[in-house]
Protein backbone atom coordinates (compact mmCIF):
# COMPACT_ATOMS: atom_id res chain seq x y z
CA UNK A 1 0.00 0.00 0.00
CA UNK A 2 1.50 3.30 -1.02
CA UNK A 3 1.76 6.23 1.31
CA UNK A 4 -0.54 8.36 -0.89
CA UNK A 5 -3.45 5.91 -0.65
CA UNK A 6 -3.81 6.15 3.12
CA UNK A 7 -6.70 8.40 4.06
CA UNK A 8 -6.95 10.27 7.30
CA UNK A 9 -10.17 9.57 9.16
CA UNK A 10 -11.25 11.64 12.12
CA UNK A 11 -10.20 15.01 13.40
CA UNK A 12 -7.44 16.90 11.69
CA UNK A 13 -4.03 17.28 13.23
CA UNK A 14 -2.72 20.65 14.26
CA UNK A 15 0.32 22.44 12.97
CA UNK A 16 3.19 23.71 15.08
CA UNK A 17 1.74 27.19 14.73
CA UNK A 18 -1.59 26.16 16.26
CA UNK A 19 0.13 24.26 19.09
CA UNK A 20 2.28 27.30 19.90
CA UNK A 21 -0.79 29.57 19.80
CA UNK A 22 -2.67 27.24 22.16
CA UNK A 23 0.32 27.01 24.49
CA UNK A 24 0.72 30.80 24.63
CA UNK A 25 -3.01 31.28 25.27
CA UNK A 26 -2.92 28.69 28.06
CA UNK A 27 0.07 30.44 29.67
CA UNK A 28 -1.62 33.85 29.40
CA UNK A 29 -4.80 32.54 31.03
CA UNK A 30 -2.75 30.95 33.82
CA UNK A 31 -0.90 34.23 34.40
CA UNK A 32 -4.22 36.09 34.51
CA UNK A 33 -5.53 33.72 37.18
CA UNK A 34 -2.32 34.00 39.17
CA UNK A 35 -2.37 37.79 38.86
CA UNK A 36 -5.95 38.00 40.08
CA UNK A 37 -5.08 36.08 43.23
CA UNK A 38 -1.78 37.80 43.96
CA UNK A 39 -2.86 41.39 43.29
CA UNK A 40 -5.57 41.52 45.93
CA UNK A 41 -7.19 44.48 44.17
CA UNK A 42 -10.56 42.78 43.61
CA UNK A 43 -13.06 41.61 46.21
CA UNK A 44 -13.33 37.88 46.90
CA UNK A 45 -16.31 37.36 44.59
CA UNK A 46 -14.49 39.19 41.77
CA UNK A 47 -11.44 36.97 42.10
CA UNK A 48 -13.58 33.83 42.11
CA UNK A 49 -15.54 35.03 39.06
CA UNK A 50 -12.30 35.92 37.23
CA UNK A 51 -10.69 32.57 37.98
CA UNK A 52 -13.86 30.74 36.93
CA UNK A 53 -13.98 32.68 33.65
CA UNK A 54 -10.28 32.07 32.96
CA UNK A 55 -10.73 28.36 33.75
CA UNK A 56 -13.62 28.01 31.29
CA UNK A 57 -11.63 29.87 28.64
CA UNK A 58 -8.61 27.66 29.27
CA UNK A 59 -10.72 24.50 28.92
CA UNK A 60 -12.01 25.78 25.59
CA UNK A 61 -8.45 26.59 24.45
CA UNK A 62 -7.31 23.07 25.33
CA UNK A 63 -10.30 21.48 23.60
CA UNK A 64 -9.79 23.48 20.42
CA UNK A 65 -6.01 23.69 20.06
CA UNK A 66 -4.83 20.41 21.62
CA UNK A 67 -7.78 18.00 21.30
CA UNK A 68 -8.92 19.50 17.96
CA UNK A 69 -12.59 19.55 18.89
CA UNK A 70 -14.46 22.00 16.71
CA UNK A 71 -17.62 22.15 14.64
CA UNK A 72 -16.26 20.10 11.73
CA UNK A 73 -18.01 16.87 10.80
CA UNK A 74 -14.84 14.87 11.51
CA UNK A 75 -14.88 15.87 15.19
CA UNK A 76 -18.63 15.27 15.64
CA UNK A 77 -18.40 11.88 17.38
CA UNK A 78 -15.52 13.00 19.57
CA UNK A 79 -17.62 15.99 20.63
CA UNK A 80 -20.61 13.75 21.36
CA UNK A 81 -18.41 11.48 23.50
CA UNK A 82 -17.12 14.52 25.40
CA UNK A 83 -20.66 15.79 26.03
CA UNK A 84 -21.78 12.34 27.21
CA UNK A 85 -18.79 12.10 29.55
CA UNK A 86 -19.53 15.56 30.99
CA UNK A 87 -23.16 14.54 31.52
CA UNK A 88 -22.20 11.36 33.38
CA UNK A 89 -19.66 13.22 35.54
CA UNK A 90 -22.28 15.88 36.27
CA UNK A 91 -24.77 13.22 37.34
CA UNK A 92 -22.22 11.55 39.63
CA UNK A 93 -20.98 14.79 41.20
CA UNK A 94 -24.45 16.32 41.47
CA UNK A 95 -25.90 13.13 42.93
CA UNK A 96 -23.08 12.86 45.45
CA UNK A 97 -23.54 16.46 46.58
CA UNK A 98 -27.29 15.95 46.83
CA UNK A 99 -26.86 12.81 48.97
CA UNK A 100 -24.30 14.49 51.26
CA UNK A 101 -26.51 17.58 51.64
CA UNK A 102 -29.49 15.40 52.50
CA UNK A 103 -27.50 13.35 55.01
CA UNK A 104 -26.14 16.51 56.63
CA UNK A 105 -29.64 17.89 57.21
CA UNK A 106 -30.97 14.56 58.48
CA UNK A 107 -28.15 14.36 61.02
CA UNK A 108 -28.76 17.87 62.40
Amino acid sequence: MSHESIESVGASRGSYKSYIAGFILAIVLTIISFGLVMSGSLPHWGVVAGIFTAAIAQMLVHLHYFLHLDTSSAAYWNLMALIYTALIIGIFVGGSIWIMYSLYHRMM
